[in-house]
């Protein structure tokens, strides 16, 4: 089974997490990204408590594409130090992991799940 991971990222509005979420898929480092409105960050930024409206992606893509999709978002990215983490899958229907493991494939041509 592929070791697929979910990333995640906020945005600070709806055009820049669409702008990376079609970047990430159409350059294969993700099968799939979901956007999440309307989310609301409370963080600490240079000595101070910030609270911000985001957008928050969740990105479905393999271990082995993460360095290349951190380096994507850090360049699409409005932001000094965007948001980039990302969790290992435990379980999941074998066949939507195997899918996402073929979108993300450099030569893919894989089905829709």
């Amino acid at each position: 089974m592929p070791h697929v991971v979910l990333a995640f990222c906020t945005c600070p509005d709806a055009a820049t997490a669409s702008r990376i979420a079609d970047a990430l898929v159409g350059e294969r480092l993700a099968a799939c990204v979901s956007v999440l409105p309307g989310v609301q960050s409370v963080y600490r930024w240079q000595g101070a408590v910030e609270r911000a409206d985001e957008v928050q992606l969740l990105i479905k893509t393999v271990a082995g594409r993460m360095p290349a999709l951190a380096e994507r978002i850090v360049a699409l990215h409005p932001f000094e130090l965007p948001e980039v983490v990302a969790v290992e899958a435990a379980a999941g229907l074998p066949a939507y992991l195997e899918w996402i493991s073929a979108q993300v494939a450099p030569d893919a041509g894989g089905q829709e799940p």
